[in-house]
C-alpha cells in the first residue's frame, strides 16, 4: 500500500505554507510546465531548450507539446525560480542544484556549456512512500526476498544499492531503511535531501556547495567525518560519489555496521569495482590488494535494480559479497535473481526474483541466529544443514 509520510503536523504545515507561497510567485513564469509540476505520475521534467520539453510520466519519457514563448520567457522563469530558493545564475556559476519547497530537485546549465541553450531538470519530490509490501504487490519482489532483507538489515548488515539512472534506487533506500529497529540513531548523509526515513530518531545532513567566491562548501566527506562523532548506530548515505567512499569503508569495518548507500552501476561486480574506483578519488595510497580486501570485507550485500525498457522498475539481484578469491578478484554469491516467466498467455518482460537455492553464508552468524523466530519463508536460506 501507499503510505503517507509522517511528518510533525507543526513541521507539515509550514511547508504546506512555503508551497503555496512558491506557487503564487512563480506560478506566472511557470506557466507551461505547471501542469506537469502538478501531475503526480510526472516524476521529471526536462527542459532541452524553450521549445522542446519533454517528462517522464510512469517510467517512459515523452515529448510534450509545452513550450515557452521564447529564450527570454525560460530565463526569466529558471532566474525567478532560482530566486526563491536562494540560487542565483552567474557566469561563475553556471552549473547550478537547488531545491524546491516540495523537495523536487533542480539541475540547470547554462549556456554556452549547454550549446542549445538553457537547459533545466526537474525531479520531482514524491509526497507518498512506497513499503515493502507494495513492492511485493508490484512485483518488484517476492515475500520471501523482502524477508530475507529484513533479516539482513537488523543484523546490521552493510549494503550497496545499485542501479542505473532512475532505476529506483533512492526509492528502495526508503523502502530497506524501514528495517532499521525502531529504537537505533540513525544519521542521513545526501547531497540533495531526498530520503524520508520512517524511524523517530533520524539526524539529516545536507551537502553545501561552495558560493559565488568559492568559499563555504560542505562536501559529503566532510559530513561523513562529521557523523561518526554524532554517535550513529546506523549511517546511510544517499549516494556515494567520491573519495568519501574510503572512509565509508574503513567505518564500515570497525565498528559501524548497519550502514547504507547507493552508487550507479549495472551489475552486482561493477559496483564494487565502481566503489574501488571512488575510494581511490580519496587520494589516499592504499595498495590494490589491501583496497579490495577492506571493500569485500566492508560490504556485505549488493542489491541490483534495474530500469527495464517499458518504464518498469524492480530488483533484478541480491548478492552477498565473498572473500577475495586467491587471484585477488572480487567474488559474490547470487542469493536472488530475476527469473524471465515463460508459457502461454505470459505478459512479456513478466518474472519474478527467485532464490537461488543457495544458503546464505550468514547463516551461522550470532546475530542472525538470534533472529531465528523470524525465519518463516526463509528457513533454509539460513538453515545450517545443505541438506
Amino acid at each position: 500500500m501507499y503510505v503517507e509520510l509522517r511528518h510533525d503536523p507543526a513541521r507539515q504545515a509550514q511547508t504546506m505554507a512555503k508551497i503555496d507561497i512558491f506557487t503564487a510567485t512563480v506560478e506566472h513564469f511557470l506557466a507551461p510546465i505547471l501542469p506537469f509540476m502538478k501531475d503526480p505520475e510526472v516524476s521529471e521534467i526536462m527542459v532541452n531548450k524553450a521549445t522542446e520539453i519533454y517528462i517522464e510520466k510512469r517510467g517512459k519519457l515523452v515529448k510534450t507539446d509545452a513550450k515557452f514563448d521564447d529564450d527570454e520567457s525560460l530565463l526569466a522563469a529558471v532566474r525567478n525560480l532560482l530566486q526563491f530558493t536562494g540560487k542565483r545564475m552567474s557566469d561563475d556559476q553556471p552549473l547550478i542544484d537547488s531545491r524546491l519547497p516540495d523537495g523536487s530537485r533542480v539541475h540547470v546549465v547554462l549556456p554556452p556549456l549547454c550549446r542549445g541553450g538553457l537547459c533545466v531538470s526537474i525531479r520531482k519530490f514524491s509526497k507518498t512512500l512506497l513499503d515493502a509490501q507494495r513492492l511485493v504487490d508490484l512485483g518488484s519482489w517476492t515475500p520471501m526476498a523482502m524477508e530475507y532483507m529484513d533479516i539482513c538489515v537488523q543484523a546490521e548488515k552493510n549494503l550497496l544499492v545499485s542501479g542505473g539512472t532512475s532505476s529506483g534506487k533512492t526509492c528502495l533506500l526508503n523502502v530497506l531503511s524501514s528495517f532499521i529497529p525502531a529504537h537505533q540513531r540513525v544519521v542521513v548523509i545526501e547531497d540533495s535531501s531526498e530520503l524520508e526515513l520512517q524511524q523517530e530518531h533520524v539526524i539529516s545532513l545536507e551537502s553545501r556547495t561552495p558560493d559565488r567566491w568559492g568559499k563555504g562548501e560542505v562536501t559529503i566527506r566532510d559530513l561523513f567525518r562529521s557523523s561518526l562523532r554524532l554517535r550513529p548506530d546506523r549511517i546511510v548515505i544517499g549516494e556515494v560519489r567520491g573519495g568519501e567512499a574510503l572512509d565509508m569503508i574503513q567505518a564500515m569495518t570497525s565498528g559501524h555496521a548497519g550502514s547504507m548507500s547507493t552508487l550507479h552501476a549495472n551489475v552486482a561486480l561493477d559496483a564494487l569495482n565502481r566503489l574501488e574506483t571512488l575510494a581511490m578519488m580519496s587520494k589516499v595510497e592504499l595498495p590494490l590488494y589491501a583496497l579490495r580486501s577492506q571493500i569485500a570485507s566492508a560490504i556485505d550485500l549488493i542489491v541490483q535494480v534495474t530500469r527495464f525498457n517499458d518504464g518498469r522498475r524492480g530488483l533484478t539481484q541480491i548478492s552477498e559479497v565473498l572473500p577475495l578469491g586467491d587471484d585477488g578478484h572480487y567474488r559474490i554469491q547470487e542469493m536472488f535473481v530475476f527469473k524471465l516467466k515463460e508459457g502461454p498467455g505470459t505478459r512479456a518482460g513478466a518474472g519474478e526474483l527467485a532464490w537461488t537455492g543457495k544458503r546464505s553464508t550468514f547463516a551461522d552468524e550470532p546475530k542472525v541466529r538470534i533472529l531465528r523466530d523470524s525465519w518463516n519463508l526463509t528457513k533454509e536460506v539460513f538453515d545450517k544443514s545443505d541438506t
